[in-house]
């Protein structure tokens, strides 16, 4: 089969033939339709990753087709042959006090695919027992595309943090972030009811693109700080009562803090670089006014499963988020165009609907 092969360090994937993956008791085999890119396997391609030990297939973001299912173990698994199914990527072991306490996202032990199994990006992929198992295998609505059942991992994380945050009607929100998560925070948050929802991002052009969402307004982030004063102006010039920072980026945490309103709620969604993973930030401003900052990682399966019933639901705009599809074989391409910022949403799509 081909597939998309990490090798190790920086720019450093190919598209070749490889050995097509050979299941064992209690797995299943999968025809992948779509497996879309995440910010992870861009920071892979762009810097290397020292926890991938290679060669390793990347993608997580995957759905397809059920081709073969090896022995009881996986016959009791609810999934038959030919059906469409997305698959939820997080392995956890279901024992530690973390899986206990329904934080599994927590896992002392997690492994995820594309990290320690290979993933998505190839014709084929094997679906792990312990997965097969904790019915992480789930059927696709008849309606939806490979492509779209697949945002359920991202949509997923973004339900995850949004649990915390309580947003509804009397809320203004600002995302600092305007990628696919960022997208993302901001369609969720229209739907929790905020009044108002603000998207900000360095990047003019990625601002055009999400202009056809429709959402109140888009501000480019500049370094005179001519959008901190945009975001102060908001809510009768109090600020946001929600800042939600979806950015791998110090700067969007320093900003966040700087801009929110009096007793505020501050997401930190976006993992700053593991070399550099500190913020200048102001901590008088959390004290003062009150603050309550967060962070969020991962999401629960149920956080999946309220994801994609939300994709199937008709009033998620699911086909306008993956804005291009491109064959296996034009993986690099994909790569290059979403490094330039001329996309939202791009799927690999080795088998197509």
């Amino acid at each position: 089969m081909k597939a998309a092969v990490y090798l190790g360090g920086a720019k450093n994937i190919q598209v070749k033939t490889v050995p097509d993956p050979v299941i064992r008791e209690g797995e299943v085999l999968l025809r992948v339709g779509a497996c879309n890119v995440c910010g992870v396997d861009m920071r892979t391609w762009t810097h290397g990753d020292a926890k991938i030990s290679p060669p390793r297939i990347l993608g997580h973001e995957l759905a397809g087709t059920v081709v073969e299912l090896s022995g009881p173990a996986a016959e009791a698994s609810g999934v038959a042959p030919g059906d469409r199914v997305v698959m939820y990527p997080v392995l956890a072991c279901g024992k530690c006090t973390y899986c206990r306490r329904g934080r599994a996202n927590l896992c002392d032990t997690r492994t995820t695919m594309s990290y320690q199994h290979d993933g998505g990006f190839a014709e084929l992929v094997a679906v792990p027992r312990a997965a097969v198992e904790g019915g992480q295998l789930i059927r696709i609505p008849d309606a939806v595309s490979f492509a779209e059942a697949a945002l359920a991992e991202p949509l997923g994380c973004t339900l995850h943090a949004h649990s915390r945050l309580g947003i509804g009607i009397r809320d203004t929100v600002v995302v600092i972030g305007a990628g696919p998560i960022g997208v993302l925070h901001a369609l969720v948050s229209r739907i929790e009811g905020a009044t108002h929802v603000c998207l900000m991002d360095v990047s003019a052009e990625r601002l055009k693109l999400a202009e056809r969402f429709g959402l109140d307004s888009y501000v480019q982030v500049t370094e005179d700080g001519t959008h901190l004063a945009a975001a102060r102006a908001l809510n009768e010039g109090l600020g946001p009562e929600v800042v939600i920072v979806a950015c791998a980026a110090a700067q969007g945490q320093v900003d966040a803090l700087e801009m929110a309103a009096k007793g505020a709620r501050i997401e930190f969604f976006g993992g700053l670089p593991k070399s550099n993973p500190y913020a200048n930030l102001n901590t008088n401003l959390i004290h003062y006014r009150e603050l309550a900052v967060s962070g969020s990682f991962s999401e629960n399966i149920e956080d999946f499963k309220a994801a994609l019933k939300l994709v199937g639901s008709g009033t998620f705009p699911a086909g306008k988020i993956v804005t291009h599809r491109f064959p296996l074989e034009r993986m690099l391409e994909a790569l290059e165009l979403i490094q330039a910022g001329r996309s939202i949403k791009v799927s690999i799509q080795p088998n197509p609907d």
